[in-house]
């Protein structure tokens, strides 16, 4: 079985879609579950998940780490599968997964990513994020791991001691990690739905700039607003 663990946090905009493209995935439904986390909404999202996903429960770690930590803790899957609640997750996404772990002696699995709105901007953004992944990844610079689109074998996931509970970069300090265990992949054809909201709220360029300030002092925010997710 695959565990897919979903953090939110009054996305009861997106929350739906998320999970409706969760529930249409080319594996048997009794393949997969879907572990909702949740840091106390004050909005529908809890109410609207739980007509899709297995769980709904209530997030007690800290930050957005601390909630994919909790579902993980939680699943009953052998992988457990990380995205976010404003993606949009394709299909195939799952069988992707599961195919990779078995012909693969791997223990992290990751992809890419593709913007859910419209506009040439939010494609040569994402286009150029792909591009820094694959150079990252062949060169074994960087692991680029992003929690909306990565898998993990469970067992070394919490061997290797989990997420850390940081404002950024939690997501890619984890693939440190696990190389010393076992090999990190990536996988082009393992695609999500981005949402490029963030990006549009406060400007691609100055997101990318808090995102690496917060990454280099160690994933403490500092009072940026961009990266302070508000899970818990």
């Amino acid at each position: 079985m695959i565990s897919v663990i979903v953090p939110t946090y009054n996305e009861e905009a997106n929350i739906t879609a998320c999970l409706q493209s969760l529930c249409n995935q080319t594996i048997s439904r009794d393949e997969y579950e879907i572990i909702v986390v949740d840091g106390n909404s004050k909005d529908c999202t809890c109410e609207l998940a739980q007509v899709y996903a297995d769980e709904v429960m209530t997030q007690t770690s800290k930050k957005v780490g601390g909630a994919r930590n909790d579902g993980v803790l939680r699943a009953r899957g052998e992988i457990v599968a990380t995205t976010d609640a404003d993606c949009i997750i394709p299909p195939e996404w799952l069988e992707i997964i599961k195919n990779d772990f078995e012909l693969h002696d791997i223990v992290q699995l990751y992809g890419t990513v593709y913007p859910i709105e419209e506009g040439l901007k939010h494609k040569i953004s994402l286009m150029s994020a792909n591009t820094f992944s694959r150079i990252g990844y062949y060169t074994r610079a960087l692991y680029y791991t992003l929690g909306c689109n990565t898998a993990f074998d469970k067992e070394a996931f919490i061997r290797a001691g989990m997420y850390q509970c940081i404002d950024a970069g939690d997501d890619v300090e984890i693939a440190l990690r696990m190389r010393k265990i076992g090999r990190v992949m990536l996988d082009a054809h393992m695609k999500v739905g981005f949402s490029m909201r963030r990006f549009q709220q406060f400007g691609m360029m100055k997101s990318v700039y808090e995102w690496l300030y917060i990454v280099a002092n160690g994933g403490e925010a500092s009072g940026y607003s961009y990266s302070k997710r508000n899970y818990k």
